[in-house]
């Protein structure tokens, strides 16, 4: 199902155009009140998802660099051996592939990710976000919802 790669692209593409806006019209740490919830806030996250191993050193940059492309790998060869009727599990694969690769660009590029969308309540912040991490988390939904049999694929006959 490598028909599906546009949606790769298209994920990379408005992932890496919003980090770019963001870091050319922001300062670092600086945050724009989008709604009483939700903040563009730019940020880099040396870590890995919620800033994990953020402080470790610098190791950890090339670490998960070679994950994500690892990944992307396993995740494109995946899709060239999926079946026709398997559409719903190609867009999640699609979808995680694209986000992916957008964060493996920030990594080989600035040793950092580039993240800037804050959503909060109150004083309880979930940790900040791009579009990449934002196409990675609906791919995997997706695909839990496939797996648990909450969505199914249409048989033709």
């Amino acid at each position: 199902m490598v028909k599906w790669l546009w949606l790769s692209l298209l994920a990379v593409i408005l992932d890496q155009g919003s980090k770019l806006a963001i870091a050319s019209s922001m300062q670092l740490y600086e945050s724009i009140q989008i709604m009483p919830f939700f903040k563009l806030t730019y940020v880099h996250n040396t870590g890995a998802a919620f800033s994990f191993l953020s402080e470790a050193g610098g190791w950890q940059r090339w670490f998960f660099a070679g994950l994500a492309l690892a990944i992307s790998v396993v995740i494109a060869v995946w899709l060239t051996r999926l079946k026709k009727h398997e559409t719903l599990l190609a867009v999640a694969l699609a979808l995680v592939l694209g986000g992916a690769v957008g964060n493996l660009i920030d990594r080989l590029a600035y040793g950092y990710v580039i993240d800037f969308l804050d959503v909060y309540y109150d004083a309880w912040h979930w940790p900040a976000f791009n579009i990449a991490d934002s196409a990675i988390t609906l791919g995997v939904i997706l695909m839990l919802a496939e797996s648990f049999g909450l969505v199914q694929a249409k048989k033709i006959i």
